[in-house]
């Protein structure tokens, strides 16, 4: 049996006094058990929401660890061992035709075959609910808002908006009132998650005419020295970035010749482990063997691995884009997760050496000061 922390109880709780409002949980604080726990109360039809088939998988996973006597579909386009449809005919026979309780796991992006499908929904769980406030997907978010008997919105990084012409979460007839703020000081207080240190590394670029692949790798590799740490996240600019690394420059050697696995993942290229090309089961399956494990490794990405998604081990996490507050509070997430005993704090780390840089660094010191002093979740407005 589980023992969930002192504020996961509070969540609880508070779920069973409400039937509609926003949980604002710090990355690493545990909000998916919050939901497991809540849903092994409830009876009916559950609804998952993930921004990303991955996590829709990831959060299958998870819950049906501690549920049992669920019957389980799938509404996404993604491959899974579980009854899968993405066609709302499918989803209303289903449902009508399966006993007892169920779940179902789905995307922001089909959501809407769900709503399409006109089934009663019990308890609606949104995770990562900053993703819901999108054009393509608030017309159902605000269906399920007004229609299913129980609806809750779990994110680190709320967007709110100051326009009429946009929806933000702080539209409290959609999203509800808030009703829990975890703040992440409580979370680092009780052991819970670590606190982040951030490093700006300033770089030195003086009449340097080379190219800017070979200039990255110069400037990474003289990082990655410095920082004398095994398990590294590079969240590069681009997709572009990564694939002229790994290509054109030594990037890839000179990390083998300091004894690290490398492994990147993109929307464009899929996943590369040590040069081969595997499938994304197989990428993240090693990535947490890796992480679990004393193996050093590098692993590169764009957006891939900035939200959600569970990675054990990571000890420091590399910017070398700018973000938004939301994407920088989510990757902060990635690295300040309890590890071994010998992990007292999550590297956060900027090399300066050009404009980009400078902008990210100040970005990463505004979020860090805002959640991790003041205790306030990272909040983005959605202006125009």
């Amino acid at each position: 049996m589980i023992q969930l922390r002192e504020h996961q109880n509070t969540v609880v709780d508070i779920l069973d006094k409400n039937s509609k409002g926003q949980i604002i949980v710090p990355t690493g604080g545990g909000k998916t058990m919050c939901m497991i726990e809540d849903a092994k109360k409830v009876s009916g039809t559950i609804v998952v929401v993930a921004p990303r088939i991955l996590l829709a998988e990831q959060l299958s996973s998870e819950f049906l660890e501690i549920l049992d006597n669920v019957s389980v579909m799938h509404v996404h386009s993604g491959e899974t061992t579980h009854f899968s449809s993405t066609k709302a005919s499918d989803v209303c026979m289903w449902d009508r035709y399966t006993r007892g309780d169920k779940i179902i796991f789905t995307t922001y992006h089909s959501l809407h075959r769900i709503q399409e499908s006109y089934i009663h929904i019990d308890t609606i769980y949104f995770d990562e609910a900053h993703n819901s406030i999108q054009k393509n997907f608030i017309e159902a978010v605000e269906y399920f808002s007004m229609y299913a008997d129980r609806c809750y919105f779990f994110t680190a990084t709320p967007k709110h908006s100051n326009t009429p012409m946009k929806v933000g979460m702080n539209d409290y007839d959609i999203f509800g009132e808030v009703l829990v703020n975890v703040p992440a000081p409580q979370l680092v207080d009780q052991g819970h998650i670590l606190p982040p240190k951030v490093v700006i590394k300033e770089i030195d670029v003086a009449d340097d005419s080379r190219f800017s692949y070979e200039k990255d790798c110069d400037h990474i590799l003289n990082t990655i020295d410095d920082l004398d740490v095994d398990k590294i996240l590079i969240c590069a600019r681009s997709t572009k970035q990564i694939v002229n690394l790994i290509s054109l420059s030594d990037f890839a050697y000179e990390l083998t010749q300091r004894e690290y696995n490398w492994m990147y993942i993109t929307s464009k290229t899929g996943a590369v482990i040590n040069g081969k090309k595997v499938n994304r089961e197989e990428f993240f399956n090693t990535l947490n063997e890796w992480g679990k494990g004393n193996e050093r490794f590098v692993v590169l990405h764009h957006s891939i691995l900035s939200e959600g998604i569970n990675v054990s081990g990571l000890e420091a996490a590399l910017f070398l884009r700018s973000m938004d507050y939301v994407g920088i509070s989510q990757t902060i997430g990635r690295v300040i997760r309890k590890g071994d005993e010998s992990k007292t704090y999550g590297l956060v780390v900027v090399p300066c050496y050009d404009k980009v840089g400078i902008t990210t660094s100040r970005k990463v010191n505004a979020v860090v000061d805002t959640v991790f002093k003041q205790g306030q979740p990272a909040i983005s407005v959605v202006k125009k």
